[in-house]
């Protein structure tokens, strides 16, 4: 099966110095990997890199068989993005938030999808058509996930996308992240997260100095990590 993103040798350098340093990761359909590792480890920079809006000091990336470098509009139309603070503008409603930045991105969805997504996230109804500057940051987190859903890519990109979001919410975004998967969709998230991460990863990596520590993948049955080795590989990175 093609790889929905295929990372060899990745190089990113900012400063003059090197912040990640030849990873290499490979996700199919379906995958679900978490990328764990402290700050300044190089998680974010690696998603800017595969967005094409950091450039590569070497090694490759593609996205769909795309290149960020000569593709950039091909990759981003493949890639939805979720940042750690989602970027909404505070005047207009969730529900205009989302209609405006999916028709930015060339892929309107009717009311109907809209809604189907906000109530996937369980963001209360009566917020769907309300200002979102009068939201909480996990309400906002909320209805950035819905306009990610609702992107429909290949690969799906997640920063930290559990920030602010209370420990149920947090359980109902995991079960949505494995029914993205289960449609086939690639999905990579960063995050301090361990213990959400082995909730929903079917691998999970530690980046520490820009490189690749140690790798874990999920046991067919539970528990599906071993809870303490990824404790002590995150501490001792």
């Amino acid at each position: 099966m093609a790889a929905t993103l295929a990372i060899d040798g990745l190089v990113v350098e900012r400063g003059g110095r090197r912040i990640v340093d030849g990873l290499t990761l490979r996700l199919a359909p379906g995958d679900v990997y978490a990328l764990l590792g402290g700050n300044g480890a190089g998680k974010s920079t690696t998603l800017f890199a595969i967005l094409g809006l950091l450039p590569r000091a070497g090694g490759s990336v593609l996205v769909a068989g795309d290149d960020p470098a000569t593709a950039a509009d091909a990759v981003r139309a493949a890639t939805a993005y979720l940042p750690e603070n989602v970027a909404l503008y505070p005047a207009f409603t969730a529900r205009e938030n989302v209609e405006y930045f999916l028709d930015l991105a060339g892929t309107p969805r009717d009311r109907a999808d809209v809604a189907e997504a906000f109530a996937a996230v369980k963001l209360d109804a009566g917020a769907w058509d309300r200002p979102v500057g009068g939201f909480s940051k996990g309400m906002r987190q909320k209805t950035g996930i819905a306009l990610a859903l609702l992107r429909r890519t290949p690969l799906l990109l997640l920063d930290e996308p559990t920030s602010g979001l209370d420990p149920a919410a947090t359980r109902d975004f995991h079960a949505l992240v494995a029914a993205v998967a289960a449609r086939g969709v690639a999905v990579l998230m960063v995050t301090h997260d361990l213990f959400g991460a082995a909730d929903v990863a079917g691998r999970i990596g530690l980046l520490a100095g820009g490189r690749l520590a140690s790798e874990w993948q999920a046991a067919a049955h539970a528990p599906r990590f071993d809870l303490n080795a990824l404790h002590n590989g995150f501490v001792t990175a």
